[in-house]
């Protein structure tokens, strides 16, 4: 009777336990939703093809690198890494500026006969999506024309791979990109950081920066990631992309708006 009474109450703190973790997700997220709402305040309007053709005859791309802004070096930041390894390549390091219409530091410039935007947003992770969607909304881009470059922790650091739309995986950075623009068909280059090792908590391996050898490895990461964005923004098939990529659902054009919604003139610098 005993053994059963232990057991009984073991089961209850656990079960306790995971309701109180479950919560305190939940509540981060309403969280983030209703700070986009705060930030924002005119709903994100999908942009349509003869909308799109009106503003550029050239094809038009968003690279976008993901993380915190003023955390450099950081794992959660290294898409913004790889996106000033791109600028680097391009001899446009020197070129970022702000843009307080966009909440984000933006380079424009033209690679053949396509015009790229590269944005590095200045808001938290969790709201990267409002960014996005203001940057999306003055350069006209479509949600398709759209990469996502993030990091990922089920991929060991020196992993990478190009992920055509669909769900974020947990990563909220993603998920607030696809709350924002009302759709998940944003191809993402995923560039693996991989998961603490013993009893490291994973939020502060995430924050943390990347060792002295794991910085080897991150140089090569940050060349390769070049070359496959560069791949992408230069193939001559992509000119007429898909509406839905493989994976990925359309944004909305009827019905219910999400809670994000994009303000082009108003500007919100996130904080450490």
């Amino acid at each position: 009777m005993r053994h059963i009474t232990v057991a009984g109450k073991l089961w209850y703190c656990v079960s306790q336990f995971f309701k109180t973790l479950l919560n305190f997700v939940t509540m981060r997220r309403f969280l983030s939703k209703l700070v986009n709402r705060a930030l924002l305040t005119e709903p994100f309007a999908p942009i349509m093809d003869s909308e799109a053709g009106v503003h550029t005859n050239a094809r038009r791309r968003l690279i976008v690198g993901l993380g915190n802004p003023g955390t450099n070096g950081s794992r959660h930041s290294v898409g913004m890494a790889v996106l000033e390894a791109l600028a680097a390549r391009l001899r446009l390091a020197e070129s970022w500026h702000g843009d307080r219409h966009v909440s984000g530091e933006v380079i424009v410039s033209d690679i053949q006969d396509t015009q790229i935007v590269l944005l590095r947003p200045r808001l938290l992770m969790n709201i990267n999506g409002v960014s996005v969607a203001k940057a999306a909304v003055k350069y006209s881009i479509k949600p398709e024309h759209i990469l996502l470059v993030h990091d990922d922790l089920d991929k060991a650091l020196g992993k990478l791979a190009m992920k055509q739309g669909g769900s974020a995986r947990g990563h909220n950075g993603v998920r607030s990109c696809v709350e924002c623009l009302q759709t998940d068909v944003m191809p993402r280059l995923r560039v693996g950081i991989g998961r603490p090792s013993g009893k490291t908590l994973v939020d502060r391996h995430v924050l943390g920066r990347f060792s002295q050898e794991e910085q080897k490895i991150l140089s090569g990461v940050l060349e390769q990631s070049v070359d496959i964005l560069l791949s992408q923004l230069t193939d001559k098939e992509d000119v007429q992309s898909p509406v839905v990529p493989p994976g990925g659902r359309p944004a909305l054009q009827t019905g219910k708006q999400r809670v994000c919604s994009i303000s082009p003139t108003k500007d919100t610098n996130g904080q450490t």
